[in-house]
C-alpha cells in the first residue's frame, strides 16, 4: 500500500482498538500487525500508508488516547523504512495470517 509505518503502544487491547480505529478514519492505512505483551497490557499497533497519511493517523490516535485517558506509552513515524524493519514487522505480521 504505502512506503511509511506509523506505530503507536498503548496500555490496553481496549485503547488499540479505540486508536486503530481513529487512525483508519483519519487517514488512507492499512493495519500491518498489533503486538501485545505483558500479557495485552501493552499492545502496539503498526499501520502502513504514505507519510503523510501515517503521520496523520498517529496524530489521530495520540489524542484520541489523550481524549479517552487511555495511557499512550510510544507513538512514531517510520518514514521509507530500511529492508530490515521491514522483515520484522513481516515476521509479525506473518504470524496473524497463520491463525
Amino acid at each position: 500500500m504505502g512506503s511509511s509505518y506509523g506505530l503507536i503502544e498503548v496500555s490496553g487491547v481496549v485503547a488499540a482498538i479505540d486508536s486503530l480505529d481513529a487512525m483508519c478514519k483519519a487517514a488512507d492505512v492499512s493495519l500491518v500487525t498489533w503486538e501485545r505483551k505483558l500479557g495485552g497490557r501493552l499492545v502496539t499497533i503498526i499501520v502502513e500508508g504514505s507519510v503523510s497519511d501515517v503521520k496523520a493517523a498517529v496524530e489521530a490516535a495520540a489524542n484520541i488516547a489523550k481524549a479517552n485517558h487511555h495511557i499512550l506509552a510510544a507513538s512514531g513515524v517510520i518514514a521509507s523504512p530500511c529492508e530490515e524493519t521491514r522483515k520484522i514487522v513481516a515476521k509479525s505480521a506473518k504470524r496473524l495470517q497463520k491463525k
